[in-house]
């Protein structure tokens, strides 16, 4: 069920996104955002990571000053602890985000299927990541909270800070 879940809301904001009309990719209003994150594992992770690292890709269209949407992924990688191994997080994902301010202040929340890698009989389930940052022209940096509600009960999750830096398209 939180597949069918994910992959409606998934397709809804990309239905959404691809009917509106006139869309004009400039460089003031699209660009892609790569950069890093580090995180604290937190519930069902925190007993067999005791630290996560990610990269975090994303594609973004700016509807208007304030609001944008876009397709987010990347890998989160938790480092194993007490002889567990260490596995990883894939998230597939549509974004929102409101920025305030051309610089400043913004929130956003991603939404989508965390795949997870090296990890026997589980693929994943519904990924969320609330963010609260700051912005400017080039840099996001930001704090979050990443939650992938996997299969068999599994909630594997992390707080953290993150920056990205927006790449611009030509």
């Amino acid at each position: 069920m939180k597949k069918l879940l994910v992959a409606v809301a998934f397709l809804g904001c990309l239905s959404a996104f691809a009917q509106t009309e006139d869309i004009d990719i400039t460089p003031n209003n699209s660009w892609l955002k790569a950069g890093i994150t580090a995180g604290i594992p937190l519930g069902d992770a925190e007993d067999f990571s005791s630290f996560a690292l990610g990269a975090d890709v994303r594609g973004q269209y700016l509807f208007n000053p304030n609001i944008a949407v876009g397709v987010a992924s990347g890998y989160t990688h938790y480092f194993g602890k007490d002889n567990f191994e260490d596995i990883g997080i894939i998230p597939a994902a549509a974004f929102f985000r409101y920025y305030f301010t051309p610089d400043g202040l913004f929130f956003g929340a991603d939404v989508g299927y965390g795949f997870l890698t090296n990890v026997d009989n589980n693929s994943g389930g519904l990924y969320l990541n609330p963010q609260i940052g700051y912005h400017n022209e080039d840099w996001n940096f930001y704090a979050y909270y990443q939650n992938t509600m996997a299969e068999n009960d599994i909630n594997i999750q992390n707080i953290g800070v993150g920056v990205t830096y927006n790449i611009r398209f030509k």
